[in-house]
């Protein structure tokens, strides 16, 4: 039997090493909620979905592969036009700011700025693509969308947790299925594709909602399904950033919206109650019902350049939100913190596409 002071000091030091091994055991990752810009900002207000990874790099941005140490991760997104590809994987500040290193980040630019560090880092990493890739226009981003997202919009990312068999299992499901494109802007889109890498993590929890958004995935309706969960769910450990937008290049960019949302708060609402205004109330009780998603916290942290390792560290605690009560099936109750608790188990349903089916149905 062991004395009350040797019991006292093997369990003190099995603590302690917990406290070190811990954070060599999980990483971070962040949901990206991109806010509406420009002419098709105005004409679809839903905003795009990325996703970050601490622990996965790009080898090429076709090709993923384990992060090296003193590297920060790499955002992965489905894109529309990009040489077939269904997804690219670009490092974290080239996406965010078209530039390598955060100190070369400008505080203010115009639009031939942004052109000049696109087309730099273009030329030096973006060259397997070939000289054919286009541009882009008002409708489609093309090749400009993968690097200096900042400059265009407003991102807000919700960090989570996961572990290194996640994203090992992650990677080689990535570089072994096709990376075909097969881009739907209602069915396989952007936020789908989050979906499904949503669901490696957290298995069976995200699916597409007949109500709101008519059956179609939304970078909103994702969002919102992370924050539910992490709400239930406390190993999760879910924080909130806003990444502003670098100012001077465009106007400020729009709040993302439901489809719901997008017709009965915006012009189009004056076409549709004239055109079947049978329609327009079922969408206005559908989005009172169930469309209003309040994901922001009132004062979130923000990063800038200098600050985005913060991506990168773990929460060392969890505050207690004692004032915001039970987080609601419907969406309809505020966030008013940074970070969430858990409590319970999870009730959103069950996903009926397994991760591995949707990777393949996604990416042929």
């Amino acid at each position: 039997m062991l004395s009350n002071r040797k019991l006292r000091f093997l369990i003190f030091f099995f603590l302690l090493a917990a406290a070190f091994l811990c954070p060599c055991c999980r990483a971070q990752a962040a949901l990206l909620m991109e806010e509406p810009y420009g002419f098709f900002g105005a004409l679809n207000p839903t905003g795009h979905n990325a996703i970050y990874f601490e622990r996965i790099c790009a080898a090429t941005p076709v090709k993923l592969r384990r992060c090296q140490p003193g590297e920060l991760g790499a955002v992965i997104a489905r894109y529309q036009g990009i040489d077939g590809y269904d997804w690219v994987a670009i490092p974290l500040v080239p996406y965010l700011y078209a530039v390598e290193k955060p100190v070369d980040v400008p505080a203010h630019v115009d639009r031939n700025t942004v052109m000049r560090l696109r087309n730099r880092y273009r030329e030096s990493h973006l060259d397997s693509f070939g000289d054919k890739l286009p541009a882009g226009n008002l409708i489609h981003g093309g090749w400009t969308q993968l690097v200096g997202a900042a400059y265009e919009r407003r991102i807000y990312a919700f960090r989570f947790a996961t572990t290194p068999e996640q994203d090992e299992a992650l990677i080689e499901q990535m570089n072994a299925g096709p990376n075909r494109s097969r881009f739907n802007l209602l069915f396989n889109n952007c936020a789908d594709f989050s979906r499904v890498i949503l669901n490696h993590y957290f298995p069976h929890k995200f699916k597409r909602s007949i109500f709101p958004d008519a059956g179609m995935t939304t970078p909103k309706q994702i969002t919102y399904k992370l924050v539910r969960y992490a709400r239930k769910h406390r190993e999760t450990d879910l924080t909130v950033f806003e990444i502003p937008q670098v100012p001077g290049y465009r106007r400020s960019s729009g709040s993302v919206k439901g489809i719901d949302e997008s017709f009965v708060t915006t012009a189009y609402a004056v076409p549709l109650v004239a055109a079947n205004p049978y329609l327009a109330g079922g969408l206005f009780v559908d989005y009172l019902v169930r469309g209003r998603y309040h994901l922001i916290p009132k004062h979130p942290e923000v990063l800038g350049p200098q600050n985005l390792v913060a991506l990168t560290t773990e929460q060392a605690s969890v505050p207690d939100l004692a004032n915001a009560g039970d987080f609601p099936d419907r969406p309809s109750t505020a966030i008013a913190s940074t970070s969430f608790e858990a409590s319970g188990a999870a009730s959103d349903g069950s996903e009926t596409m397994r991760p591995s089916e949707g990777f393949q149905s996604n990416a042929q």
